[in-house]
């Protein structure tokens, strides 16, 4: 396992309209390292966003897509979401304000 930093874990946002529906819930959607775990994700989220505590984390693998170009046949990267739920009492991330 390689060792991964905190600021390496989190790659983007996943905004979507399922995701944007689940921020009132609290439950943020992102796009992680393949590689990261729950708890590596979990102190990711609090030390990049300030004034969180995060409740769960919910991780899933997704597998390449079949991708064709003429007769060649190929795949796209496997990826990992992270679902992560944040407290009652915590603060809301701001990237996911406004939008």
């Amino acid at each position: 396992m390689a060792d991964i930093k905190y600021y390496d874990v989190i790659l983007k946002p996943i905004i979507t309209e399922k995701s944007m529906n689940a921020t009132a819930e609290k439950k943020y959607t992102f796009l992680v390292h393949p590689e990261a775990t729950k708890t590596q994700i979990k102190e990711a989220v609090q030390k990049m966003f300030e004034g969180t505590e995060v409740k769960n984390v919910r991780t899933m693998n997704m597998d390449g897509k079949k991708k064709r170009r003429g007769m060649t046949v190929g795949k796209t990267a496997k990826t990992k979401k992270a679902i992560v739920a944040l407290t009652e009492n915590s603060k809301d991330i701001e990237i996911f304000e406004g939008l």
